[in-house]
């Protein structure tokens, strides 16, 4: 399907890993700033800098390619996206993505020695870094979803709501991300008790904000759908190619809804009601740190091939 269509499968990769890593600087950005006993927070805190860096810079690239800024002949198209500054989409985007990759690299500098921590003579620098670092991710993140709520010609594109939606699932791929490479960094060489325990600490604040954003995110996907059906024109038809019988509803409700987002806030849940109610230690099974993560982000990835293919499958309209 995605081959007969204008934008395709760089486009889809490149909404996700944008949004990926702009969400692990956040969630990196926001640990360091909560610090915690003995720097509890830091082991996570620096995949999620050094995740960051290389998933939008692959990201942009492949934006790159998909607007053909590589073809022959046209090797340094694509430095026309900083020629004029304006306030369109495409031109706050690039100058955007070209900040954040630049800010990413210095911020994942300062995590790079082996001997970084806590108080180390970076952290000074790494906190001021820190401070800038929510914001300009969660810049990042909701600009995957106005590069799209920016085409009025695409009925499935116009909604306010799309922005908030990739704002939740990105951050939520994140949190996600750093999860899954802290357990195979890990998976081989093994922890001590002292540091399962630390570790254990910062998965139960990960997981129950991860448990937070998946809440979040169905309820927004539910503002998306009532939005459909109360705006005027063409939207709730739009709309109807990811509801129950459309051509796009089982790839949606399956993959999206179910696999990436309801089974991984149940199974969070699960390990979380236990401390949350009772008081107890949170010990989730070691396979929390896999099943869940690899089921967030492959409901990110399908959720952002969803929208894409959606958007152009559906009747464009005039403006």
């Amino acid at each position: 399907m995605v081959a007969d269509l204008s934008w395709g499968y760089m486009v889809i990769i490149y909404l996700f890993l944008a949004g990926l890593g702009a969400g692990a600087l956040t969630t990196s950005a926001s640990l360091v700033l909560r610090g915690g006993p003995a720097g509890v927070h830091f082991t996570f805190a620096r995949w999620g800098a050094f995740i960051a860096p290389p998933a939008v810079a692959l990201g942009t690239l492949f934006l790159l390619f998909e607007l053909g800024s590589f073809e022959a002949g046209n090797w340094f198209r694509w430095l026309n996206l900083f020629k004029i500054v304006n306030l369109s989409p495409m031109s706050i985007g690039s100058w955007l993505l070209l900040v954040f990759i630049i800010f990413s690299l210095f911020y994942a500098f300062t995590f790079l020695s082996p001997l970084s921590g806590p108080g180390d003579k970076q952290d000074k620098m790494r906190r001021q870094l820190a401070w800038v670092g929510v914001p300009l991710g969660v810049a990042v993140a909701i600009y995957t979803g106005v590069l799209l709520g920016a085409m009025p010609s695409r009925p499935f594109w116009n909604s306010p709501i799309l922005a908030l939606l990739f704002l939740v699932s990105a951050l939520s791929t994140g949190i996600a991300a750093v999860l899954l490479m802290h357990a195979l960094a890990h998976q081989k060489k093994g922890m001590d008790e002292a540091t399962v325990r630390r570790s254990h600490e910062t998965g139960y604040l990960l997981n129950s904000s991860d448990t937070v954003l998946i809440a979040l995110e169905l309820v927004v996907i539910f503002l998306f759908i009532m939005y459909a059906h109360l705006a005027v024109g063409s939207v709730k038809e739009a709309v109807s190619v990811i509801e129950f019988g459309g051509v796009l509803a089982p790839l949606f409700w399956f993959w999206v809804v179910l696999i990436g987002l309801i089974i991984p806030i149940g199974i969070e849940l699960y390990f979380l009601i236990p401390k949350l109610v009772h008081h107890k230690e949170f010990k989730p099974h070691p396979g929390i740190n896999y099943i869940v993560p690899v089921a967030v982000l492959a409901g990110g990835l399908l959720l952002r091939y969803v929208v894409v293919v959606a958007g152009q499958i559906t009747f464009p309209v005039g403006l």
